[in-house]
């Protein structure tokens, strides 16, 4: 603080801030629309990433699940079936066989399926094409339901004997009568559905992965990537909690990503999509970057170009208040050497004058002072008045109902607010021109200045909108006057280019509440609605926003 009392410090921290204020507020503004953008392209990627894996999966499920139902009508697997349940002399034990040997052939040229499984209606295992057949998770009994209704599906696990993620379908086998026979069981490789989880060419950015119910990594569209690992429970819980929003989150390799969850209509699974954050934003960043560092270059620049012109301002400065402090003191012969051809020099010179002036005069120094004070109470004047209507200028209305809110806290007495504007005022300075324009601003402007009470403010809120601020006043009795104002202003009429004008204005009416305690931006914003509200309704009128 004690450095800021010095001129060559203040000239230096304006400046700075002059420099980083502007710089750093449209940076912070551009970057974070940037951002925003960013995050909105990758999440609605992301979302069409994984919508279109979850398709592309529905698409193979369906489609395997078919190659299985059709397998499960051949005459083979029927025979089998049928043989087993009633078997014949000496075909007992060549019936499983001839059934395996034929499950072993159909699953050698398959690849998604990697073991075929034929069981009976009461579940136990007939044949298989895997010696021995892997434990199934299928139902001691076999409801009847379950087969008539088409197909019953395992959710996909990790298989520790063929070192992948698989799920078991299971279709029925009907006898050429339509009766019950088993079922036929496949358990498909879900690796072989990677190559649909993305296209290279067609498909965003990003990766797919798919989870079981738990969370433990299945498959992911670059398979070299897959780890045994489980995306946390909380995660995975507010994932699915809002799918199709991207949410960051620490991604199976350990790296922060953005990620969108979908979950497949046809298979207990979670598909999701996501993308390293780091490589999102690292275009972002680098630019932020740069940013930084031209702001960083920019400072010191002009610091050093502040510090030299405070120097400049400073030096000649000081001459002069050793002089001042003379004359203070009593020495009126003071005389400083004009030695610079810029500012400074003319003050100096001025100054010389002036202590000519005082040492002729003092009663010229006492007018002179008397002739400021008016001067500064007309610039003061000046600063809260519109100069085109005389009114109240915005500044001042801020600070008018400021003070009206703070006085509604202590005493609760209420006040109004009418916010208005000149209908199709656009039109009519196309038509008419601005000069006109103005010319019915100012007419407005004295209606309302003759309409209210001594003790009200009229303000000009802006181009052709004003603001009337009525003290002690509830909104019944705004409202009266909002329809005097609208009565004496459609009554006024004003003649340009040889024609007749005819003015309306719009008027919205709100009483202070107790909600608006927060700021002035709460009373205008309802001023402004009911304003709207009275415009929707045809104009020329008043609104009263309860």
């Amino acid at each position: 603080m004690v450095l800021l009392k010095s001129i060559k410090s203040k000239i230096l921290v304006f400046a700075i801030m002059a420099t980083l204020i502007p710089s750093l507020g449209l940076g912070l503004l551009s970057f974070r629309q940037n951002e925003a953008q960013t995050s909105d392209t990758v999440n609605r990627e992301l979302r069409a990433l994984a919508s279109q894996a979850s398709r592309e999966l529905e698409l193979w499920i369906n489609k395997h699940i078919h190659s299985v139902r059709a397998l499960s009508t051949s005459n083979a697997v029927i025979d089998g079936l049928s043989a087993t349940s009633h078997p014949h002399a000496g075909m007992s034990n060549k019936t499983p066989q001839a059934l395996t040997h034929y499950l072993r052939s159909v699953q050698s040229k398959l690849d998604t399926i990697i073991e075929l499984t034929v069981v009976g209606a009461a579940g136990q295992i007939v044949a298989s094409s895997a010696a021995p057949p892997s434990v199934l998770n299928l139902p001691q009994s076999w409801p009847e339901s379950a087969f008539t209704e088409g197909v019953v599906l395992e959710p996909p696990h990790w298989d520790k004997l063929h070192g992948t993620a698989t799920f078991s379908v299971a279709v029925p086998v009907l006898s050429y009568d339509n009766v019950l026979m088993g079922a036929l069981v496949a358990v498909l490789d879900l690796r072989t559905a990677q190559p649909y989880l993305k296209s290279s060419t067609k498909s965003p950015l990003g990766e797919v992965l798919l989870l079981d119910q738990n969370g433990r990594a299945l498959l992911s569209s670059h398979a070299d990537k897959i780890k045994r690992i489980s995306l946390d429970a909380l995660i995975l819980r507010q994932l699915l909690a809002k799918p199709g929003e991207s949410m960051t989150f620490q991604g199976l390799m350990n790296r922060e990503v953005i990620g969108v969850a979908d979950t497949p209509a046809a298979l207990p699974i979670t598909v999701v999509a996501e993308r390293e954050r780091a490589d999102i934003y690292a275009a972002w960043v680098d630019l932020r970057n740069q940013f930084l560092a031209l702001v960083c270059i920019l400072v010191l620049v002009v610091a050093a170009v502040a510090f030299r012109m405070g120097r400049s301002i400073v030096t000649p400065l000081q001459h002069l208040i050793v002089a001042a402090n003379s004359i203070a003191d009593g020495d009126l012969d003071v005389q400083l050497p004009v030695t610079r051809n810029d500012e400074f020099g003319h003050l100096t010179l001025i100054f010389n004058r002036m202590a000519d002036k005082l040492r002729h005069s003092h009663a010229e120094v006492v007018a002179t002072n008397q002739a400021m004070q008016q001067q500064n109470t007309l610039l003061e004047t000046l600063s809260v008045t519109d100069g085109l209507t005389g009114l109240y200028n915005r500044s001042k209305l801020d600070v008018i109902l400021k003070d009206e809110l703070a006085r509604f806290n202590r005493n609760q007495r209420p006040f109004a607010v009418l916010m208005m504007d000149i209908d199709n005022f656009k039109t009519l300075n196309d038509n008419h021109g601005h000069i006109a324009g103005d010319e019915v601003i100012v007419a407005v402007a004295k209606i309302l200045s003759q309409s209210i009470r001594s003790v009200d403010y009229a303000a000009r809120y802006g181009g052709d909108e004003f603001v009337i601020i009525m003290v002690e006043t509830t909104a019944d009795m705004a409202f009266i006057t909002a329809e005097r104002i609208l009565s004496r202003v459609n009554d006024m009429r004003y003649s340009a280019n040889g024609k007749i004008i005819s003015v309306t204005v719009s008027i919205g009416v709100v009483q202070c509440q107790q909600s608006d305690n927060a700021s002035p931006t709460a009373v205008f914003a309802r001023a402004d609605s009911a304003l709207y509200e009275a415009k929707r309704a045809g104009r020329n009128q008043a609104h009263y926003a309860t």
